[in-house]
């Protein structure tokens, strides 16, 4: 009788301490798939899979590490797998085996650059961004804008976002120092819809009327889902369903 107690006991443990074993699927991740992906296939995928999508918008660094730990089944982010391990080196973070990681592209995000509703600029060149994000060009006036600064918004949690935006828009320069420190891809929004002379920008996703999009180059970039060897069940359950039924709910 009492083995046959401890033998429950052991097993509701293992349950409710080893994420492989739950009835969910935790993914940490960057603004890119979460706000293109994870968050608009969500309540279908739950629905059609009876499995709980757990959403942790941590970021690619913090995803990968969690990852590697055992604490979320997947971690996802906007960039290619070799743009994410280079990421990881230079926030001096170790991958122990990358060769261990599998890697599935799970979509495709566009970076805008985000407005106050009130500036209606309908364009900015690469040369003007670059001005603009470098601390070069200061005043709205020398991109045929208003007489006003220029108030540069940054996500301090969207690495991915702002690794390539500097490697498209800025060929490598650093971002200006002086410059309003966000959160999320959300907070940027934010941040620029409350604020006349502020400029940022994020994944195409949170794009709404709050803000206004000027036309600006193309900076596409792949968005990569990883698991530790191979996905678990309810992982490769998510992404048969982005891949099929999803792909009419997930931002192009």
């Amino acid at each position: 009788m009492k083995k046959g107690f401890l033998s429950l006991v052991v097993a509701f443990l293992l349950v409710f301490t080893n994420v492989s074993y739950s009835a969910e699927v935790i993914v940490g991740a960057g603004a890119a798939p979460v706000e293109n992906v994870l968050k608009p296939v969500k309540d279908a995928f739950e629905k059609a899979a009876g499995i709980t999508l757990k959403i942790i918008p941590s970021g690619p660094k913090i995803a990968l590490e969690d990852l590697q730990k055992g604490t979320v089944h997947a971690a996802a982010a906007g960039l290619s797998f070799d743009d994410w391990m280079a990421l990881m080196k230079k926030e001096g973070s170790e991958v122990k085996n990358p060769a261990e990681l599998q890697q599935v592209i799970i979509g495709k995000d566009s970076i805008i650059v985000l407005l106050h509703k009130d500036n209606k600029l309908a364009k900015l060149t690469k040369e003007q961004l670059k001005g603009i994000f470098t601390g070069k060009i200061q005043n709205w006036k020398e991109v045929g804008g208003k007489d006003m600064p220029i108030l540069v918004v940054w996500g301090k949690l969207i690495p991915g976002t702002n690794s390539l935006f500097a490697k498209v828009i800025l060929d490598g320069e650093p971002f200006i120092k002086d410059k309003i420190e966000a959160t999320t891809a959300e907070d940027v929004k934010y941040n620029v819809s409350s604020n006349p002379e502020a400029i940022g920008f994020g994944p195409k996703a949170i794009a709404d009327n709050t803000i206004h999009v000027p036309e600006t180059p193309e900076i596409t970039r792949p968005i990569t889902l990883l698991t530790k060897g191979k996905p678990n069940t309810q992982v490769q359950k998510l992404i048969d369903f982005i891949n099929g039924e999803g792909q009419k709910l997930i931002i192009k």
